[in-house]
């Protein structure tokens, strides 16, 4: 019955809707372009996805399509009958909720283990990703949307002029690699910057929590200043001494210390 569903175009036009600039929102009707996040976001049939965002509906529909049971987090009122004509279609596996995503309990809303796919609204795209990577609920897996610019941060290579702080938290608990940059046209309305998908798949080993939260301290510091030596942008935290237990020459800047440099660091801490 997903097939027999009108071009998003045409969706959109029935229900008179447009994208809405304070939400953030750029909507993907190619589906050609849906099918293949869902594709890189590995296999999907009878598992958990969490979708931010889902607007019009493009990306649920691939997902839905590709086997999962879709639970859709959508803050903008006027897409939830849209969407309930998609959910009355699903065979029960299209659950709406309509709600602030940073707010949600994700374990509830799951039920359990999940993924995360989704086109993610601009304006709170890098608080829901710290909010997944270090909050009680542990993706499987995330599938996101960014900004190229954000993109690139998170998946930034140590001595890369994008690496900072977002590289940093990131890595230390996810493997993060870009698997698509899309152009400014392939939405509407075009945003005024390209857009990547990022996949980020949790490590093996994740650091105890209390690791976690030094570690977001030790490196909001060493970046908040990162043209200074760790010996400086450091110093309210130990400065020298904190190097030097971790191992970590103090003369150097944030930007050439690798992540487990970073880890060490937090540990000392």
């Amino acid at each position: 019955m997903l097939n027999a569903f009108p071009p998003l175009r045409n969706a959109l036009a029935e229900h008179g809707l447009l994208a809405d600039k304070s939400f953030g929102q750029h909507f993907l009707l190619d589906l050609n372009i849906t099918r293949k996040i869902a594709r890189l976001a590995g296999p999907l049939e009878g598992q958990t996805v969490i979708e931010v965002g889902p607007g019009p509906g493009g990306l649920t529909r691939a997902l839905l399509e590709a086997g999962a049971r879709v639970v859709a987090v959508e803050k903008d009122a006027r897409f939830l009958p849209l969407l309930a004509e998609l959910a009355a279609a699903a065979d029960g596996r299209l659950t709406l909720v309509e709600a602030d995503a940073l707010k949600v309990d994700e374990a509830a809303l799951a039920g359990g283990p999940g993924h995360v796919v989704a086109n993610l609204p601009y304006n709170v795209g890098t608080p829901l990703l710290i909010k997944w990577l270090t909050g009680p609920w542990r993706p499987l897996s995330m599938t996101l949307m960014f900004q190229k610019e954000v993109a690139d941060r998170i998946a930034a290579p140590v001595g890369g002029d994008a690496y900072g702080r977002l590289a940093v938290i990131c890595q230390a608990l996810c493997s993060a690699k870009v698997v698509m940059d899309l152009p400014a046209r392939a939405f509407t309305p075009p945003p005024k910057v390209a857009s990547a998908v990022v996949r980020l798949d949790p490590l093996a080993v994740r650091p105890p929590d209390a690791e976690i939260a030094a570690l977001e301290k030790v490196s909001a510091a060493a970046f908040g200043q990162r043209r200074k030596m760790l010996r400086s942008s450091l110093k309210l935290l130990g400065g020298e001494a904190l190097c030097e237990r971790a191992g970590i020459d103090p003369g150097v800047r944030a930007e050439t210390v690798p992540v487990e440099g970073f880890l060490r660091l937090a540990r000392a801490l």
